[in-house]
């Protein structure tokens, strides 16, 4: 653990706020899980058992390491239980509406040396710290999907970020043993920045008929050696996320290369958001995945 943060708050409770608590109660520190409604913090901790039996199950951890980590962690829907942590990390929806409101409810409780931080994949940094009462305190520590597997986390200072804010953040990712990367306050830092193009353009290809769902995953599994083909990764990563990350490269870069597919947009429009919903590239809702288009 790092000497400056013992404590940590997590606010948002879905798959990657549980990931960061996760990953932050099993090395050590105190984590406060916070959302609007018990069932999210229901869910949360509910995933975080699952992945955390999944870790042991693969022998990662110890059943007391599983044990110790989920003793470390407690649910909360009051943004006051916040007041006395010393890293509050927001892991809310890739909505820069919902983001603002959070900082303005988390603020007023946060004791005046607490650090600030946002999970955000794509938003401007600085931006957002102008939303809240410690711009000096606030940076961008954007984790990868899903927290406790990735190694990677980015790293992004906005303009008034503090070189002591920037350290003290560092310390706190390599205390989780994962491997920083830093990125420029530009839309999208780093990954996203190159990998929602790809998704997009795949998306074009399938859009434009080029080759089908299977086709394109397997020319980019087989081809290019990607782990997971890029229509099945956008299902994994929610075609929500990705036409959110699209529009902020669209409307930040001002750059027609980054415009969203129409078929993203539509797929969005139809509620089919992939994995999460049941339907996006693929169906989920039968034995095995199966392509829609």
């Amino acid at each position: 653990m790092t000497d400056r943060i013992k404590s940590v708050g997590v606010v948002g409770a879905g798959q990657m706020g549980a990931g960061i608590a996760h990953v932050a109660a099993l090395a050590g520190f105190t984590v406060k899980l916070h959302d609007v409604a018990d069932d999210r913090i229901r869910s949360g901790m509910e995933r975080i058992e699952k992945s955390l039996g999944r870790q042991l199950a693969s022998e990662k951890i110890s059943e007391s390491d599983k044990a110790d980590a989920l003793a470390r962690i407690s649910g909360t829907t009051s943004t006051k239980d916040l007041g006395q942590l010393d890293l509050v990390i927001e892991a809310a929806t890739e909505d820069e509406t919902v983001k603002r409101k959070a900082f303005r409810e988390i603020c007023p409780h946060l004791k005046p040396e607490a650090l600030l931080a946002t999970n955000t994949s794509s938003i401007s940094i600085t931006r957002l710290a102008a939303a809240t009462d410690r711009p000096e305190r606030f940076m961008g520590i954007h984790f990868m999907n899903p927290v406790p597997v990735m190694k990677l986390v980015e790293l992004v200072r906005g303009i008034a970020t503090e070189e002591d804010t920037f350290e003290t953040a560092k310390a706190f990712v390599a205390s989780l043993d994962k491997t920083i990367t830093v990125s420029e306050d530009f839309p999208a830092f780093i990954v996203n920045r190159i990998l929602l193009p790809m998704i997009n353009e795949a998306i074009y290809t399938l859009y434009e008929g080029v080759g089908s769902v299977t086709s394109i995953d397997t020319a980019m599994k087989l081809g290019a050696n990607h782990p997971m083909g890029p229509l099945q990764l956008a299902d994994f990563i929610g075609l929500d996320t990705c036409l959110s990350i699209m529009q902020v490269l669209y409307d930040g870069l001002a750059d027609s290369k980054y415009r969203p597919c129409p078929l993203l947009v539509k797929y969005v429009e139809a509620g089919w958001l992939g994995r999460k919903a049941g339907r996006g590239f693929y169906d989920y809702r039968g034995e095995e995945p199966v392509p829609t288009r």
